[in-house]
C-alpha cells in the first residue's frame, strides 16, 4: 500500500477547516487545507483598504458563552471590548436593538416595563394567533401588531425573498424582548473583535500547514483525494454527491462596499434599514468594530439575493423538503468511511463562530477516541 503524502486533505479554510487542521497538527497528523477563494478563512475573511479591516462577507461579531472556546480564540487574538448595539432605521426613524425598554419609549413613549408589558399583551391579545400558520402569525402572536410591522415584516420578506405570510412560522422560534434599557444585542458573557482583525485567528490556526488557494475541488478531484488518507470536506454536502438526489435551497447575499472621504459615515457598526424600499438589509461601518480613528470611512451595503450554483450560498433554507432532501445527503454521508462532513453547508444547518469551533473541536475528539 503506498503511503499518500497527507493523512487528511481539507476541503475549505474557513474556521470548521481551519481549526480541524490546527488540532490534527498537534497530534502529529499532516494536512493540507485548499479552498476554491483566493484568500483562507472563509466568511470571517477581513480585507484591509485605508487601514481599516473591512468584514468581506458581512458583519462577524464574536460572542460565546463558553469559556473554553473564548480561551480557544484568545490564543490566537487579543479581542477589544466591542459590544455588538445595532440600530434599527423604519419609516425614516431610528429605533434601538434588539427590542429593548429604549425601543419601547422610541415606539410608544413608555417609560416602564409594566407600561410595555401591557402594551404588548394587548397586541398579541389582539392580533395573535394560538396556532401560528405562517411567520407573519407567530410573529404577531410573538409580541403584537407595532413591532412586527416596525421592526420585522419588511424586513424579512427582503431577507427571505418572500411574503410573511408564504414563509414557515418555525423560522422565528422566539423574539428576545427585553424589559430593560440594554441595547447589547447578545447576552453572552464574552464578546469582541479580534483586533486587527479575523485573519490574525486564520493565520494562527494555520501556521506551520500546507495551504493552497484557489484551487477548487471538484475540477482536481481524483488528483486531490489520492493525496490523503481522508477528506475533511466543509462545501456544500449535494454538490459533494453530484446533486443526486436534488438541489437544495440557500439564500445568498451580495456586498457592495463604498469608500467615503469623511470619518463617520453613520456612527454605529451596524444599521438594518427595514423599509422594502431599500434593497439592502444593512449597512455595516466597519472602522466602528475596532473603534477606528481613520479620516476615511468604508462601509458595506448588504443586499439579500435568490441563490443558484453561480453564487456564494449563505443560509439555507430549512423547510421540511429541503431538510427530507438533506436527510438523504446525511445517510450517503455516514457511508464514506474516509471522508468526514463538517460545518454550516456539509451540515445544512446555520452556526455561530463558536458553534462552528465547538463542532470542529468535538470532531477531532471524536476521531482521536476512535483511533486510541
Amino acid at each position: 500500500m503506498i503511503e499518500k503524502e497527507y493523512d487528511y486533505l481539507i476541503v475549505g479554510a474557513g474556521l470548521f477547516g481551519s481549526v480541524f487542521a490546527h488540532e490534527m497538527k498537534k497530534r502529529g497528523k499532516k494536512c493540507l487545507v485548499i479552498d476554491k477563494r483566493d484568500h483562507l478563512g472563509g466568511n470571517v475573511y477581513c480585507e484591509k483598504k485605508e487601514d481599516i479591516n473591512i468584514h468581506k462577507y458581512g458583519a462577524h461579531i464574536f460572542h460565546t458563552n463558553d469559556k473554553r472556546i473564548w480561551d480557544y480564540v484568545n490564543q490566537f487574538a487579543t479581542f477589544n471590548n466591542y459590544i455588538n448595539s445595532p440600530i434599527s432605521l423604519s419609516k425614516g426613524k431610528l429605533y434601538n436593538l434588539p427590542f429593548n425598554m429604549n425601543t419601547f419609549y422610541q415606539l410608544w413613549g413608555t417609560k416602564t416595563p409594566e407600561e410595555a408589558k401591557q402594551k404588548i399583551n394587548e397586541q398579541i391579545a389582539k392580533y395573535g394567533s394560538k396556532s401560528p400558520k405562517n411567520l407573519e402569525e407567530q410573529a404577531l402572536s410573538l409580541v403584537g401588531k407595532d413591532i412586527y410591522e416596525t421592526f420585522i415584516k419588511e424586513y424579512t420578506e427582503k431577507q427571505w425573498g418572500k411574503k410573511a405570510t408564504k414563509l414557515p412560522a418555525f423560522i422565528i422560534k422566539r423574539l428576545p424582548v427585553r424589559f430593560t434599557f440594554d441595547n447589547n444585542y447578545f447576552n453572552d458573557r464574552y464578546q469582541g473583535i479580534p483586533v486587527g482583525g479575523y485573519n490574525t485567528i486564520i493565520d494562527g490556526l494555520l501556521d506551520g500547514i500546507d495551504t493552497k488557494t484557489n484551487i477548487d475541488f471538484f475540477e482536481e478531484r481524483d488528483h486531490l483525494e489520492a493525496l490523503a488518507d481522508k477528506v475533511v470536506y466543509t462545501g456544500k454536502i449535494d454538490e459533494f454527491f453530484e446533486y443526486k438526489y436534488g438541489q437544495l435551497e440557500y439564500r445568498s447575499l451580495r456586498f457592495e462596499h463604498e469608500l467615503h472621504e469623511i470619518e463617520n459615515y453613520q456612527g454605529n457598526a451596524v444599521v438594518n434599514y427595514n423599509d422594502a424600499d431599500y434593497s439592502f438589509t444593512r449597512i455595516i461601518e466597519h472602522k466602528h468594530f475596532e473603534f477606528g480613528k481613520q479620516d476615511k470611512t468604508i462601509i458595506t451595503k448588504e443586499y439579500p439575493e435568490a441563490w443558484n450554483r453561480g453564487k456564494e450560498a449563505y443560509y439555507p433554507i430549512n423547510n421540511d423538503e429541503n431538510q427530507q432532501l438533506f436527510k438523504k445527503y446525511k445517510e450517503e454521508s455516514l457511508k464514506l468511511e474516509n471522508v468526514i462532513f463538517g460545518g454550516r453547508l456539509a451540515e445544512y444547518r446555520y452556526y455561530d463562530m463558536h458553534q462552528i469551533i465547538a463542532s470542529s473541536l468535538a470532531k477531532v475528539e471524536e476521531i482521536s477516541r476512535a483511533e486510541q
